[in-house]
């Protein structure tokens, strides 16, 4: 069967190898539905987690499909049963970095006797919006780490999947007042169609003038600044945004940082206790991964989705998710 495969920096292929069989305490599923994420994209640049490895690395951890076989020791999760998966459940690291990946027609997945690895669907949730509920997860941590409620402003900064989810998150849980800043026009379309209050362009016009107006001015020492946002979202992953928060940002803000960085971002500590700002980082998931199935039955999120690629096809699919123009969410569909 085939395989995406990593096997140096910029060199990802469609390898042929063996069909999985499932251990006592594992399962084998059928993929429906497999999204390229941002760490894919960074995976495919270094030519792995962090660089090379030994063996080729196998990608796609943002999936959807049905149980295929299962271990003897296996509960609970029969053949048949439609799932998604929690790739990080069961001490697995699914796409990142282990001996497994979902962008495969058959792939193993280990210990699911263990629990929390996989999650069975509702009848009426396609499986093309299950394979959201990974970076729904993302998204939503990151609103829970800002504590953002309703009633309160908030700003997020990039719309790629992640921003788009932490948006829809707060669309859900009633929180009105969101702003979506991005470079890119497709991607801020997306966001007023997922409900924000209003979009920005980074880079045209005072964006943080935009953003007054929009949500009014704080306060520091008694003097007007030039946001008045309850909490920030930094999902760009750009090093300049993360600084010029903290410098907008008014007393007691809280600035959640779910994007990678992956080189060091300067930091105005003297602001951040001035003002006593909060600075919370965001990694993974919510404690109940069936959160994110909930809203998926709720709300249609497949406006994030503008691309769907056979496994044939992995090369242009690539391609586009490298492209932050291009659109949101591209999918991989067997």
């Amino acid at each position: 069967m085939k395989q995406v495969r990593i096997h140096g920096p910029e060199d990802v292929r469609i390898d042929e190898v063996a069909p999985p069989e499932p251990g006592p305490r594992d399962a084998v599923i059928g993929v429906h539905a497999c999204g390229i994420c941002g760490s894919d994209v960074g995976y495919v640049k270094l030519g792995g987690v962090a660089g090379p490895t030994p063996e080729p690395m196998r990608l796609g951890h943002e999936l959807a499909g049905v149980i295929l076989r299962v271990g003897a020791e296996v509960e609970g999760l029969a053949p048949g049963t439609r799932v998604t998966l929690n790739p990080m459940g069961g001490g697995n690291q699914i796409g990142n970095g282990a001996a497994q990946g979902g962008f495969t027609p058959e792939l193993l997945v280990p210990n699911v006797a263990a629990g929390g690895v996989l999650f069975a669907l509702p009848d009426d949730l396609a499986y093309d919006s299950a394979a959201l509920a990974e970076p729904l997860g993302v998204g939503m941590q990151a609103v829970n780490r800002a504590g953002i409620q309703p009633g309160e402003k908030a700003v997020i900064f990039g719309a790629g999947p992640i921003g788009l989810m932490a948006l829809a998150t707060c669309r859900y849980r009633g929180i009105e007042d969101v702003i979506v800043v991005d470079r890119s026009a497709t991607r801020l379309a997306i966001a007023t169609k997922l409900g924000a209050k209003a979009t920005l362009c980074a880079g045209e016009g005072d964006l943080w003038k935009e953003l007054a107006d929009l949500q009014g001015k704080g306060e520091w020492l008694g003097m007007p600044i030039m946001a008045g946002a309850d909490a920030f979202i930094e999902a760009t992953g750009a090093a300049s945004v993360i600084p010029d928060i903290i410098a907008h940002a008014k007393e007691q803000a809280r600035i959640a940082i779910v994007a990678l960085h992956r080189d060091p971002v300067p930091v105005d500590f003297l602001s951040v206790m001035a003002k006593g700002l909060s600075l919370l980082g965001s990694i993974a998931y919510p404690d109940n991964y069936e959160d994110m199935i909930e809203m998926l039955r709720e709300v249609d999120l497949t406006p994030a989705i503008t691309h769907r690629f056979g496994l044939d096809e992995f090369a242009t699919a690539l391609r586009v998710a490298q492209d932050p123009d291009a659109g949101g969410k591209v999918l991989i569909e067997f």
